[in-house]
């Protein structure tokens, strides 16, 4: 049987440790992109968007970032700030030299262009 409210709290301890971390770490990009994460398992687009943009404007090469933005504008059916986050990340990833995340990033893309 599934039980609701046990994973609620548990997502509601992950945020309330993640958050003490990065209260420690400011800095640090991958506590903010968890933090992201895991509102978007709490079912929290809109916290989990302010934090993909503040990655967006203060760790522009942490790469993971894009391809989440680009989703959540999706979600909320902005389809001209996902477009520009791929494509925002398609750069950032030519530059670092990841294809493998240059794929997810054109798949995307397409994905979008073609709906």
């Amino acid at each position: 049987m599934f039980d609701e409210n046990a994973t609620e709290n548990m997502n509601e301890e992950r945020l309330k440790k993640l958050k003490e971390w990065e209260a420690q770490k400011p800095d640090d990009a991958f506590l903010k992109f968890a933090l992201s994460q895991e509102y978007i398992s709490a079912g929290d687009d809109t916290e989990a968007k302010k934090y993909l943009e503040l990655l967006t404007e203060k760790f522009p090469d942490y790469l993971a970032t894009y391809y989440q933005l680009g989703k959540l504008h999706e979600r909320f059916q902005e389809t001209d700030k996902a477009i520009a986050a791929y494509n925002k990340g398609k750069e950032v990833t030519r530059i670092a030299g990841d294809n493998k995340t240059l794929r997810e990033l054109n798949e995307a893309l397409t994905q979008l262009e073609d709906e």
